[in-house]
């Protein structure tokens, strides 16, 4: 395999290596980095507080200590990949769970970003999701 890699993509490419030469070599990573850290930080509390605001009851999520993610987990029955059609008609996008799972998808599962959008914009989609997940959890037939 190792092999085969090798001849399929030799090397990096040259200009590439130069940028990041040039980012890591002058101190922008090292000045970046802080700064990021303290917007997405910021980012994911207001998603969070989005979701509890916004989202049902039976909906849970996790809270993270890094990266930027949040994983959320619908009731049974609700299906993400059917929601994200009726999201993505409202202009909203999230990505579907059942893919990060090799064995027995769970598809009502989904993944948040709180890093690729401002703040407004975070409210704004977390009420159309929430509206849409209130709609969807209605529609599912009754608990025996």
């Amino acid at each position: 395999m190792v092999q085969a890699k090798q001849a399929a993509d030799l090397h990096t490419p040259s200009f590439s290596q130069r940028i990041v030469y040039e980012a890591v070599q002058d101190g922008f990573l090292d000045a970046h980095i802080p700064s990021i850290r303290t917007l997405y930080g910021h980012q994911c509390e207001r998603m969070l507080a989005a979701l509890e605001r916004e989202f049902p009851k039976q909906a849970t999520w996790n809270r993270p200590e890094g990266g930027m993610f949040i994983w959320v987990e619908l009731p049974e029955g609700v299906d993400s990949g059917a929601l994200l059609a009726k999201a993505i008609e409202r202009n909203v996008a999230f990505v579907p769970g059942a893919p990060f799972y090799a064995v027995e998808p769970r598809k009502n599962t989904l993944r948040l970003s709180f890093v690729t959008v401002p703040g407004e914009k975070i409210d704004a989609g977390v009420k159309i999701l929430g509206e849409l997940l209130k709609a969807e959890i209605a529609g599912l037939p009754a608990a025996a």
